[in-house]
């Protein structure tokens, strides 16, 4: 049964609902769906499910451009209504013959709904009936054509069985007893009508010894080599075997032996307590600094668009497309929109994106054009790339606020520690980029403590001990082996004691599919409540970016404990001076996960931090 059917503007404006449905929504399915998939590109998709406590939706979607308007369809997933597209088209159709700006209230429209409906209802339940009636016949069918193959089979089994020619003799009675054998085997008894026609299905004769019943001497004779090879594997391993010698470590001069080979104590390298070191100060971190896109490359960029296209009026022929740009055309279809969206998403691809995003990405912006009527001097590959601009800088544009130092000084005030969690694969810059983040927090007064929590990898400890000292802040680390939840939780309860304002959780690089690595992560976060966790991703990615977010997103809401399981909130990029002009692993992250893109680091010194630039970005991505 439909729950709802809603029609309103692009902006937002309800023009009309089904007063006969008048189901009350559990939750807001209709919200959701624009916030989670009409704002953020999703549009091409077939539809949109929604669940909500002691519900599960499933929303269908249609768009009139030219109009600016909205149809949604919301009924229940279970029941999967096959009617639901047809009047959403036959809404859509009606609806815009008497569609006028002015008004707002259209409540002669119930009536034309219900005769809509009727009629999609009554064409579903004619292809339902048309597919039941023809099930029968198709089954009858094969059910002819089984008994004919199976008279065919026993026919052959007759002639077999007599001996006829084309078989040894022997053939005949070593298949017999090959049966029998089977038969006791399996403990079935199988009767003397069944043996013939198992026979042939074993004999030489029959041309396919791989398609039919298993050999029951060849398979004593697997066993008889099997318990050969146990006997033997049992021998060798009742042998003693000799004592290996191990290395010992050697001792030079008269210095006592190390008994253990760690070097988590809080001393340095040499073994000199807190060796005071001068406090790091490279100067301004490039978080703080605009980055300003020149205009030259702009107009370079519109001159080699407009020269381009030239070649392509001149390919097509100089009369059509002159009178299809001075007269404009009806409205714009997928054809029309193919072939600029072809070479959009070749654009993208070579700049980086995941393909499955550039491929939804266009199939959004076909979505918002399809059925626009083109102005005159215009080309549709000028109005594809604006509209595939407007969703780009519309994704890559935070939906809420990023002012991390905000955030601090609202923690500061509850007189609570703001804590990070950063996370991410192995060998991405966490550590590193974690510096880069004390150090950019250090120039604004903020008292920052680290957290040495990746207690798995050799050396991640004395990583970070180095960081602290060069930057003279105070680090928490219990050493290797260590639950890393734990460490994080003793961190911060000292940082509240210390009066320290940001702690830094530095963990370990782990595999999308680790499932003990992510359940250990899924335990941290559960167990602490972070403020921000940090996805940090190199900037080198292409498709594994989306394998890479998904999957960590995924693994966080399977292995929580809660029923509100705590997500990805940010990404910080890494090695973003290496790429040139691929950068688009940021729109790929962005575009799976929602979240925002907060950092991008772009060096080795501790100031090679800075924002994302939308603007910079989009351009690079359309050039």
């Amino acid at each position: 049964m439909l729950e709802q059917l809603l029609i309103f503007t692009r902006g937002g404006l309800i023009l009309w609902t089904c007063k006969e449905i008048g189901n009350a929504l559990k939750g807001s399915p209709i919200d959701t769906l624009i916030r989670s998939c009409l704002l953020e590109e999703r549009s091409g998709a077939a539809s949109y499910n929604y669940d909500a406590p002691g519900a599960a939706y499933t929303l269908k979607w249609t768009f009139h451009n030219e109009l600016g308007l909205v149809f949604v369809a919301v009924y229940q997933r279970i029941l999967h209504l096959l009617y639901v597209d047809d009047l959403l088209a036959m809404v859509k159709r009606e609806f815009s013959k008497i569609y006028d700006p002015k008004h707002t209230v259209y409540n002669d429209f119930d009536d034309v709904f219900r005769q809509l409906r009727k009629e999609a209802e009554a064409r579903a339940e004619e292809m339902k009936k048309s597919k039941q009636a023809a099930q029968p016949t198709n089954n009858n069918a094969n059910k002819k054509q089984g008994q004919v193959q199976k008279s065919g089979l026993q026919g052959g089994n007759k002639k077999k069985s007599s001996g006829g020619s084309g078989n040894d003799g022997g053939d005949g009675d070593k298949s017999d007893g090959r049966k029998k054998e089977n038969g006791h085997v399996n403990g079935n008894h199988v009767t003397n009508d069944e043996l013939p026609t198992m026979a042939v299905v074993n004999s030489k004769g029959n041309g396919s010894t791989d398609g039919g019943a298993f050999d029951v001497n060849k398979l004593q004779k697997l066993r008889a080599k099997g318990g050969k090879k146990t006997d033997t594997a049992i021998n060798k391993i009742t042998k003693p075997e000799p004592k290996k010698k191990t290395k010992k470590n050697r001792v030079w001069d008269d210095s006592p032996a190390e008994s253990k080979l760690d070097f988590t104590d809080p001393v340095s390298e040499n073994g000199h307590e807190n060796i005071p070191v001068v406090a790091m100060d490279e100067g301004e971190s490039m978080m703080d600094k605009e980055e300003i896109v020149s205009s030259e490359s702009e107009t370079e960029e519109e001159e080699e668009t407009g020269s381009r296209s030239g070649v392509e009026t001149k390919k097509k022929g100089w009369f059509s497309s002159l009178f299809q740009s001075i007269a404009g055309k009806a409205n714009l279809d997928k054809a029309d929109l193919e072939p600029a969206l072809k070479a959009l998403k070749d654009r993208l691809m070579t700049k980086n994106v995941a393909e499955e995003i550039a491929e939804k990405l266009c199939e959004s912006v076909a979505a918002s054009l399809e059925g626009k009527k083109l102005a005159s001097f215009t080309r549709i590959s000028s109005i594809v790339q604006a509209a595939m601009e407007e969703a780009l800088v519309r994704i890559l544009t935070p939906r809420r606020s990023i002012d991390i130092l905000r955030e601090v000084h609202a923690a500061k005030e509850q007189e609570k520690p703001y804590v990070v969690v950063f996370v991410g694969v192995n060998g991405v810059g966490k550590s590193t980029n974690l510096a880069k983040v004390a150090y950019w927090l250090l120039q604004h007064n903020v008292k920052v403590m680290m957290a040495a929590c990746d207690t798995f990898r050799s050396g991640a400890v004395e990583q970070l001990r180095t960081h602290a000292r060069r930057l003279q802040i105070p680090i928490f680390e219990k050493g290797y082996e260590k639950d890393p939840a734990i460490v994080a939780k003793e961190a911060i309860q000292e940082a509240t004691r210390n009066g320290s304002d940001v702690v830094l959780v530095d963990t370990a690089g782990r595999m999308q599919d680790n499932e003990p690595l992510m359940r250990a992560l899924s335990k941290l976060i559960y167990l602490n409540n972070p403020d921000l966790v940090l996805f940090v991703g190199e900037a080198l990615v292409g498709n594994d970016a989306v394998d890479q977010l998904s999957k960590f997103n995924q693994k966080l809401a399977d292995l929580a404990t809660s029923s509100n399981p705590r997500l990805i909130d940010g990404i910080l990029l890494t090695k973003f001076d290496t790429i040139d002009d691929k950068v688009g692993a940021a729109l790929s992250m962005v575009y799976i996960s929602g979240a925002p893109v907060m950092f991008v680091g772009c060096g080795q010194s501790y100031t090679d931090l800075k924002k994302l630039n939308v603007k910079s970005i989009v351009k690079t991505l359309l050039k």
